[in-house]
């Protein structure tokens, strides 16, 4: 089967799934197609890779950049995560909502989050391994969070008591954050 796209319930929220060959020795999947993930709706030129290694219970986000939003296309390439969009954008008709996938090494999922949604993972193995592509390059003085268990959002994190970083644990609260503007909006 060629490659998959859902959308999810948030507009430009794509579930990815792509054609995975199998045979005794292994398998051979192709992770990116320009031509053929933009017909699928993830629009954006990526600019950056970036790859990260946690353990079991790790949760890391959630993320953004407010001036120079970055798209994301999220893959796990070892173990398993549990990986968040949310939809930060004042004005947004799904404003404050979230839409989560499973990816795994095992099914090969991606999910591609677009600018200006805010984006975290939790690691559901005893270690996962993530890659992802980005759109706009990092930027310290751009980078920005929410609090994981904001009440507001009301995320289903498959975890109760997350290993955080300090500054995750220190995000402010959705209504407390400075956020990036729904086009056309205000």
């Amino acid at each position: 089967m060629p490659v998959c796209f859902g959308q999810t319930e948030l507009e430009g929220v794509v579930l990815c799934v792509p054609e995975v060959f199998r045979d005794s020795r292994g398998f051979f999947v192709e992770t990116y197609h320009a031509a053929k993930y933009m017909d699928g709706g993830v629009r954006a030129v990526f600019v950056q890779d970036n790859r990260s290694c946690s353990s079991r219970g790790v949760l890391r986000g959630l993320h953004y950049q407010l001036h120079k939003p970055q798209a994301k296309l999220v893959s796990c390439i070892r173990g398993e995560i549990y990986d968040v969009a949310v939809d930060i954008r004042k004005g947004s008709p799904t404003f404050g909502q979230w839409s989560a996938a499973v990816l795994s090494e095992a099914n090969h999922h991606q999910l591609f989050i677009p600018g200006s949604f805010a984006h975290g993972f939790c690691v559901l193995s005893e270690s996962a391994e993530i890659m992802y592509k980005c759109s706009e390059f990092y930027d310290p003085r751009d980078d920005r969070g929410i609090r994981w268990n904001d009440p507001e959002l009301k995320i289903g994190w498959p975890v109760a008591e997350p290993a955080l970083s300090d500054k995750d644990a220190k995000q402010p609260f959705l209504k407390d954050a400075e956020l990036p503007i729904y086009p056309g909006c205000f």
